[in-house]
């Protein structure tokens, strides 16, 4: 049984990062998780909500400003980032 997050694009599977998967307009992909990590694709709103601001100062701390996977890399648990995220009502 599933069940899907509004708001959240699940990205397809791919072992590889690559620029070329599909971000629909006013959406970014970032990486989240420890060790592993798996991408969602997000809305650019979320960029307003405090919460999610304290999560990109977080990975500005802990990464700085490079991130090996070609877009942002979250400090926050997996299981976590989509409960945080579900929050914020967009």
């Amino acid at each position: 049984m599933g069940f899907r997050l509004p708001g959240i694009v699940h990205a397809k599977k791919n072992k590889v990062p690559s620029k070329s998967l599909d971000v629909p307009n006013g959406y970014f992909a970032v990486y989240v998780g420890e060790g592993e990590k798996k991408r969602f694709v997000i809305p650019v709103s979320y960029l307003n909500q405090p919460s999610f601001q304290d999560l990109l100062t977080r990975a500005e701390d802990e990464f700085g400003y490079d991130h090996p996977m070609g877009a942002i890399t979250i400090p926050c648990s997996e299981n976590t980032f989509p409960d945080l995220t579900s929050s914020f009502g967009v």
